[in-house]
């Protein structure tokens, strides 16, 4: 068989081979750059199986600190530690909220310096880490919209001033906290469904939702609280950035939001506090 060079052919073809033949092939071939969907069903079932792990360690950590029946070496080791998992009492908090309102009755600014200077005062800074400059940034959470200042942010607990000046209302969130939200000044609005009556909480007043329950609420303008919450932390995460994410895509405020978290959660971490 003869065969004839040509020099401006950098490929031979046989009379055998199509010319269609190679881009065929080249389609055929898998690319060995696009992932592929059992390498990625594994990553997630990897993760999944990771935040699985954590929750039920929490679960059950938070669950032995209230238990009597345990030994009672054990049982003590866990009542000296206790004071790792939570610090603040939410009986106390409602009481200062209480104070900070008949101090400064319908004077916001004056009733959150009330509450940060006591707070500063009663707790040493070797056994929590108080933020005492008001850094406030903007909240979407649950279809709700206003600001906060986070006064702490650990691993089991955080307290914030909640508010807006204009009213808000949304959905309360399902997640492992307990929620304590003291009423500062204005009004809020709540039920749960089921129920065909609303509840009213004004100053003074204390709105609990225990963790796992759920809620329709409603802050009348000028409304302000002192929100605590005390459980699993980063599992209420999610829900306050969610809105972020899907809707409003605020970048600047859900950077600073997530700097300031986790900035508060080191340093308390840092001096042992969970």
């Amino acid at each position: 068989m003869l065969f004839i060079l040509n020099p401006n052919t950098e490929d031979i073809m046989s009379d055998t081979q199509k010319p269609g033949d190679s881009a065929c092939l080249a389609m055929a071939t898998p690319s060995s750059h696009s992932p592929s969907t059992p390498s990625r069903l594994k990553k997630w079932t990897i993760t999944l199986v990771a935040f699985t792990v954590l929750y039920l360690i929490y679960s059950w950590l938070d669950t032995i600190k209230v238990k009597h029946n345990l030994p009672s070496l054990f049982h003590r080791v866990l009542i000296g530690a206790q004071h790792q998992w939570y610090v603040f009492d939410p009986t106390e908090l409602h009481a200062l909220a209480k104070a900070a309102v008949a101090n400064s009755p319908d004077d916001t600014a004056a009733i959150i310096d009330y509450i940060v200077t006591n707070l500063t005062s009663t707790y040493p800074s070797n056994q929590i880490r108080l933020n005492t400059h008001q850094e406030w940034v903007f909240n979407n959470a649950g279809g709700a919209m206003g600001a906060m200042y986070i006064i702490h942010a650990s691993i089991t607990e955080y307290l914030i001033i909640f508010g807006t000046p204009l009213g808000t209302e949304g959905h309360t969130g399902y997640y492992p906290a307990d929620n304590y939200f003291h009423i500062l000044k204005g009004e809020q609005w709540a039920f749960e469904a089921g129920a065909l009556e609303m509840q009213r909480f004004g100053p003074g007043d204390r709105n609990w939702t225990p963790r796992g329950v759920v809620r329709q609420y409603k802050m009348h303008k000028g409304c302000w609280a002192l929100e605590y919450a005390r459980g699993w932390i980063p599992g209420a995460l999610p829900f306050g950035m969610a809105d972020g994410l899907t809707s409003t895509l605020d970048i600047p405020t859900m950077y600073n939001t997530a700097r300031i978290t986790a900035r508060e959660m080191l340093r308390n971490l840092l001096i042992g506090k969970i």
